[in-house]
């Protein structure tokens, strides 16, 4: 079946192209690499298409990746064209609170005690309690009663536990584990309270007006972007947002520019609470980085290796890096003046977007296909509505900054409940704790794959 323009993951734009990408454009100095590697590199005509061509990329054979591996990607992005800042968004919304008041009216559901992990084919005696909690929210349908009662933890019914792990915003394991039984646990009642809180949010976002027809949405706690045009939403992405102790804000603001080839300026937060420690562990991590010191911005240069970074001041030594597939911020910044200096971008770190829970930036918004969103940013602007603009900008691999002559407005939100045109509750963790009660923020699964470092802009 084909699927709707809303279901657009973006193109994958890995590491190993974003290298060869660079190389053509940049010279071997600002990369620390040999004449014969860019020569190598080179030869590859027309790496590009690969960003813009899923098909073209898969075929390739890629070099192993510094990354470890990773799971397949999530199922989460939402598949309807309606988009959360919508009057539609609101009427579901309704019916889905209908819905839950009756089942809050009914008695709700009970509490399921945690133990040992179940899997499809073992018989544990919580099964018919799960399996009750399944039906009561539709994810299962009722059989006999006596298939109902059963110990056994069949596969109907694991096909129903993993359409409750999506909705809820879990990593669908299959199985019954703690973060599952830790979502089922929250009560009837407070998922009906769940659901007022963000219609108000939505009916909030409905009240603040927008110049024009377009309109970025970047969900927090649903770690997806909406790039929205005449009340559809044209493009869905995966994004990367900050961490519980460095948290993306709630703002309103717009898109006034794009940064090809960025250099990245190192807030002093994250000198202080990353780099520096980092340094302290591994001194020659700025040479493999490609991160240069300097005496306060327009100073000097320091020689890092005559540093003592166990004295040293963050708010006196300043870092920059070096544009590249190293870079921090990818090959693309999107520019978007705020007073919490935040932004999106790129990132080296694709196999991130794997993860069911993103929460891995320090504030930053990274995109996942963002070459596709900026294809639709820049659509407009003169000399950039041709196709094929973006891929030339990437291949000649030079520094360039576009202003937006029509600046487009952009939101990033923190809707942690809504419904969808089928008439199911979608629920996520409450990973910054905004919602007011304990019981829905994520509980840490322990066996989700490792995060590898990283810098977190």
């Amino acid at each position: 079946m084909r699927k709707p323009r809303s279901e657009s993951h973006g193109p994958r734009f890995h590491g190993a192209v974003t290298r060869r990408g660079l190389l053509l454009g940049a010279s071997a100095s600002l990369l620390g690499l040999s004449a014969s590697a860019v020569n190598a590199q080179a030869t590859e005509a027309r790496w590009w298409e690969s960003i813009f061509d899923p098909q073209v990329e898969r075929r390739r054979r890629r070099p192993p990746s510094r990354e470890p591996s990773v799971p397949v990607e999530p199922n989460d992005l939402r598949p309807d064209a309606t988009p959360w800042r919508s009057e539609v968004m609101l009427r579901q919304m309704d019916d889905a609170i209908a819905r839950y008041q009756h089942i809050v009216s009914q008695g709700g559901w009970h509490q399921i005690p945690q133990g040992p992990v179940v899997r499809p084919g073992e018989d544990d005696k919580r099964v018919p309690y799960v399996r009750r909690r399944l039906i009561i929210e539709g994810d299962l349908r009722p059989t006999d009663r006596r298939q109902d009662l059963s110990y056994t933890f069949d596969a109907r019914m694991e096909h129903g536990l993993r359409e409750f792990q999506r909705r809820y915003g879990l990593r669908e394991t299959g199985r019954i584990d703690r973060p599952t039984i830790a979502q089922m646990n929250v009560s009837a009642y407070q998922r009906l309270e769940q659901l007022r809180l963000n219609q108000r949010r939505i009916r909030d976002l409905l009240e603040e007006k927008v110049d024009g027809n377009r309109y970025v949405l970047v969900n927090v706690p649903a770690y997806q972007l909406e790039a929205v045009e005449d009340d559809i939403v044209r493009l869905r992405h995966r994004v990367i947002v900050g961490k519980p102790d460095r948290q993306t804000p709630s703002l309103r603001t717009s898109i006034r520019a794009l940064n090809f080839f960025p250099y990245w300026h190192v807030p002093d937060s994250v000198a202080k609470l990353d780099l520096i420690p980092r340094l302290i562990q591994e001194p020659d991590y700025l040479q493999k980085e490609l991160i240069r010191a300097f005496d306060g911005w327009g100073g000097p240069e320091l020689d890092p290796y005559s540093i003592d970074w166990r004295q040293a001041d963050a708010t006196r030594i300043k870092f920059r890096q070096d544009p590249g597939p190293q870079n921090a911020l990818g090959l693309v910044r999107i520019d978007m003046p705020n007073e919490h200096i935040v932004y999106m971008h790129d990132t080296p770190m694709k196999s991130l977007f794997n993860q069911t829970g993103r929460a891995f930036s320090a504030g930053c918004v990274r995109v996942q296909g963002v070459f596709e969103l900026v294809e639709w940013i820049a659509r407009y602007e003169p000399g950039w509505d041709r196709p094929g603009r973006v891929q030339e900008v990437i291949a000649a691999g030079q520094a360039l900054d576009v202003k937006l002559a029509k600046p487009i407005p952009v939101f990033f939100t923190y809707i942690t409940a809504w419904a969808e045109a089928d008439g199911r509750a979608e629920f996520r963790p409450d990973i910054y704790g905004r919602d007011g009660h304990r019981e829905l923020i994520a509980e840490n699964d322990p066996e989700a794959p490792p995060i590898p470092y990283t810098l977190a802009p």
